[in-house]
């Protein structure tokens, strides 16, 4: 018979994580930052003085083995090498219990997997991106099969402390990637083009940089508070017969759009055959 779901408490709960990482780190410092969890809640476990003393200057403790950081540990995250995943699962599988709510944010490994490994599916499954680093992450979670809605609002809210949340089905996943988890590198790309952009044109390469990295965030910020269609924003910028429409014309022109879109979906489809092997 299976165990009884209990929710997690809505007191402080205590939060583990496996694999301490820089997402993990990110995570967590986030948790601390936003007031969600105090650091004392927070365990992990890694035997390098690099990684220990990166979770210990913020006030996390970090313990030897990752099987004590389940046994201390409420909700647990997996957060490692997809590589390595399975092992370090089954590895723990005899601790785990549906007492606890499990979370993985191990790029291309299934909730099927996971939870077959575990032993049981209380468990969720969060895609998030390299900007959790600043604390602008874009997230994106699915529940296994028993976990809940409490218990995916506990989870969401433990990523809001880190950027936004979206919910989705995990069939989903592949796209996520390729658009929010691939992403940031094709913003990358842009702002150091925009940058050379901005040297060819004759402005010192400080200068281009900075204005290129900080237009990209303003028109980001625009989209997601103005309340208007990006083609609408960009229409606003865009007056008859001026620069920017004169800008447009060549991105128009190079095929700019249909550039990025077939970046999403290659890198969809690259998730999509290394998740199957």
């Amino acid at each position: 018979m299976a165990a009884k779901i209990v929710p997690v408490t809505t007191e402080p709960y205590t939060l583990g994580f496996i694999g301490a990482g820089k997402m993990a780190e990110s995570i967590a410092r986030g948790v601390v930052k936003s007031g969600l969890l105090p650091a004392a809640h927070i365990r992990t476990a890694h035997l390098g003085t690099a990684r220990r003393t990166a979770f210990e200057s913020f006030g996390v403790k970090v313990l030897d083995k990752n099987s004590q950081v389940v046994e201390q540990s409420d909700v647990v995250i997996f957060s490692v090498k997809p590589q390595v995943v399975k092992d370090v699962v089954l590895q723990l599988k005899p601790l785990l219990s549906e007492k606890q709510l499990l979370v993985s944010v191990v790029a291309g490994v299934k909730l099927k997997d996971l939870q077959d490994w575990a032993g049981h599916s209380r468990f969720i499954r969060v895609m998030p991106n390299t900007p959790a680093a600043v604390g602008v992450a874009a997230s994106v979670i699915s529940l296994g099969a028993a976990a809940t809605n409490v218990d995916g609002e506990l989870i969401s809210e433990l990523f809001g402390a880190i950027g936004k949340v979206w919910k989705a089905d995990e069939k989903l996943f592949d796209a996520v990637t390729g658009l929010s988890g691939s992403g940031p590198a094709y913003i990358y790309l842009a702002i150091e083009a925009l940058a050379d952009g901005g040297v060819a044109a004759g402005l010192p390469r400080e200068l281009a940089l900075g204005l290129a990295s900080q237009t990209v965030l303003g028109a980001a910020t625009m989209v997601g508070n103005a309340g208007k269609h990006p083609g609408q924003l960009k229409d606003d910028v865009a007056s008859p017969g001026g620069t920017t429409i004169a800008g447009i014309h060549e991105l128009e022109k190079a095929g700019f759009r249909g550039i990025l879109m077939n970046a999403v979906v290659a890198a969809a489809k690259r998730s999509k055959e290394l998740s199957q092997g």
